[in-house]
């Protein structure tokens, strides 16, 4: 899997004094967030692991064991058992993914702390469920519900032939499940930022559900009457909202913008930043804006490989959707109950009619008809502009090619 680094935005957290006192509650009512490391272990409710149980868990962290990488550690797969969370024999008992924290200072110790802080207390269906942590000597891990279809980077940006591509259904499906995790978090229950929202923080469950992975950079949202919070700036190049590169100022819509630029990522099979690219090309959001723009050359930014299995009228609502997500001044940026919305009307039989492509099933079927497509409906609670008038629904429009 190679070694475990990240493209993380490199820059010092603002966090100098422990974390902040704002409150979390969840689906369970929980005390204050506390400020002492060894408050917020205490009061998480996760299960403590010794280091030699989650050596044996995952067979002494063996390479093939290892199921991904990123700028906090490497995971690894691992076994305990159901009822007593001891370490069990491989392929028995439950499944479990095992983060270990990259020896890397200070700052990677205030992440691993902040993760344990969130989510061992925030509890949702679109949240990854940590199940426990590690702390002893320099071993810092944490321990999760492992999630056997891995994240939606592999399954977009991956060529290995194990990963074959989303459908149009499955993407839709992973999106809205994706965006009820970012409701929740900005929700008055939650009260807060993700603010590392990308493609390789979103897992799957066996039927791809979606759920949302790695709260390491996470914050309390603003409280009052203030209207952002002021921080250090943070993230992943390609992700993070204009406004907040440029002063620091984080919101709930600096989450939509980075939601916009997943949502561009599923419908162009391209990534928030490429390289390897032609000059020009590299930056997704860039590269799109004048395909965007253009009524009559923005079905050209979709993935080649969905081809066929989604209606003109769909793909329109779609790019629409991720237009306002990417709105430059964040006022003009739906919040994520409005996105909820307009997902909600992606899943409905007749935009996803004649693709032939089973929810579940990612791969695109070949008999799809491509011909068939829906007239585009007009809706005023969608909250996207249906305005525009859709290319000719036969018409041979070239696609992206990932």
């Amino acid at each position: 899997m190679g070694s475990c680094f990240s493209s993380r935005i490199k820059a010092d957290s603002p966090l100098r004094n422990g974390l902040h006192s704002n409150s979390k509650v969840s689906s369970v009512s929980v005390p204050s967030t506390p400020r002492t490391e060894g408050e917020i272990l205490q009061s998480s409710n996760l299960k403590s692991f010794a280091f030699n149980e989650l050596k044996t868990a995952t067979r002494n962290f063996r390479p093939d064991s290892m199921v991904g990488e990123g700028g906090f550690g490497c995971v690894f797969k691992g076994w305990v058992d159901e009822n007593s969370l001891t370490a069990a024999k491989p392929g028995t008992g439950m499944v479990i993914a095992v983060k270990r924290l990259n020896q890397e200072g200070l700052q990677g110790h205030k992440e691993w702390l902040t993760e344990i802080n969130y989510l061992g207390q925030l509890h949702h269906e679109n949240l990854v469920r940590l199940i426990g942590y590690c702390l002893e000597d320099d071993h810092r891990m944490l321990v999760y519900e492992f999630m056997p279809r891995g994240s939606l980077d592999n399954h977009l940006f991956r060529r290995a032939s194990y990963f074959q591509p989303l459908s149009w259904n499955l993407r839709m499906k992973i999106a809205l499940g994706a965006a009820k995790g970012l409701a929740f978090l900005h929700s008055d229950e939650a009260k807060v930022i993700y603010r590392d929202f990308k493609t390789a923080n979103i897992l799957l469950d066996s039927t791809y559900n979606a759920k949302l992975s790695d709260f390491g950079l996470a914050k309390d949202g603003p409280a009052g009457d203030r209207s952002h919070v002021s921080t250090r700036i943070m993230g992943t190049y390609g992700y993070a909202a204009p406004e907040y590169m440029a002063t620091g100022h984080l919101t709930a819509k600096s989450d939509v913008y980075s939601f916009g630029v997943v949502l561009l990522e599923m419908l162009s099979g391209r990534r928030a930043v490429d390289k390897n690219r032609p000059s020009g090309e590299h930056n997704l959001v860039e590269w799109a804006k004048p395909y965007l723009a253009s009524k009559r050359k923005v079905l050209q930014i979709f993935d080649a490989r969905i081809e066929g299995q989604y209606s003109v009228g769909g793909a329109l609502r779609a790019v629409n959707l991720a237009i306002r997500c990417l709105a430059v001044e964040s006022k003009f940026r739906p919040n994520m109950n409005d996105v909820i919305k307009a997902l909600e009307q992606l899943q409905e039989p007749s935009d996803t009619e004649g693709s032939g492509v089973s929810q579940n099933d990612p791969r695109p079927n070949p008999h799809a008809n491509s011909s068939h497509v829906p007239k585009q409906r007009r809706n005023s609670t969608s909250g996207i502009d249906n305005a525009a008038t859709p290319p000719h629904p036969k018409a041979s429009v070239p696609r992206s090619h990932a």
